[in-house]
């Protein structure tokens, strides 16, 4: 199987070429300067030369306030590009797994969204995802889209890492209470990636759109203090962690208050599902600050 990864300087693209590289698999990795994927002339010519049989996309607009003041950069990585994308991957006979986000639900469900709920994104980083999938679906069948929530790990920008350093400069931390959903550690997602891209070159019937999560439902405050607790006997710095609402922590994008989303799909058709998400955090939290893992 040879793989071509986009996104490959992100922290998700990262964890995955070194996943790739550990199991010896065929993978060639470009980062945004290597490939921007919104042009068709670029992508062709990497497909050409590399002749994948499965593309994964990593690539994508994640700054979700940013983007609502930039939607055309938004839309050109976020929907442009998988379509882009996809209609190479058509033409030369290739798989593609492609990462979505929660976004694309407004967050008022009670309970857990499962690929068939109704999207209603309520911003534009969420629209153009949205979109995105929409394009991808519509340009080739043999695909895999697997919405995710909540990223985090030890590559790259993310809210574990940005709690790490907070609570090495203040004594107390204000963190959103009232928005749930479920914390993603890119070892696992790096996981479901290339079991994906495994299970569409082997011509398995999996084409479709999943859910693939960490295990476990918290909040961000929650996620903050368990966090905080992982890293307390590593760093001596215990901060306060106090819990505050939306409302008080106003942001250009609107976030959904329910981000919960049910893997059961992805489990039963890929054999595959995260670890605890408390547990991969700490893990993650040792990581960073120097320890072995046991």
């Amino acid at each position: 199987m040879k793989l071509l990864l986009t996104g490959a300087g992100g922290q998700l693209g990262r964890e995955t070429a070194a996943l790739a590289a550990a199991r010896g698999l065929g993978l060639v990795a470009m980062d945004r300067a290597g490939l921007d994927i919104a042009d068709p002339a670029a992508v062709a010519g990497a497909l050409a030369q590399h002749r994948p049989d499965i593309v994964i996309n990593a690539a994508a607009y994640t700054a979700v306030d940013r983007a609502e003041s930039e939607p055309e950069a938004a839309h050109a990585i976020n929907a442009v590009g998988p379509e882009v994308l996809a209609l190479a991957c058509a033409r030369h006979g290739a798989g593609l797994v492609h990462v979505s986000t929660d976004y694309v639900f407004d967050g008022t469900k009670v309970g857990a969204y499962v690929e068939s709920d109704p999207i209603a994104p309520l911003g534009v980083y969420g629209r153009t995802k949205a979109e995105g999938e929409a394009r991808l679906r519509a340009a080739l069948d043999r695909h895999v889209i697997l919405r995710t929530s909540w990223v985090y790990g030890i590559h790259g920008h993310n809210f574990l890492k940005t709690m790490l350093r907070l609570a090495g400069e203040r004594d107390r931390l204000t963190v959103v209470a009232d928005q749930h959903g479920c914390p993603t550690a890119t070892p696992d997602l790096a996981r479901a990636l290339l079991a994906a891209a495994e299970a569409l070159a082997a011509g398995r019937g999996v084409a479709g759109t999943y859910h693939f999560a960490g295990t476990g439902v918290t909040n961000w405050h929650g996620f903050a203090e368990a966090i905080i607790e992982a890293g307390a006997p590593l760093t001596g710095r215990r901060p306060e962690v106090a819990a505050i609402a939306t409302a008080d922590y106003p942001t250009p994008a609107r976030r959904p208050a329910n981000s919960e989303l049910s893997s059961d799909a992805f489990a039963d058709t890929f054999g595959l599902r995260s670890a605890p998400w408390r547990e991969r955090a700490a893990q993650t939290v040792r990581q960073l600050l120097g320890t072995p893992q046991a």
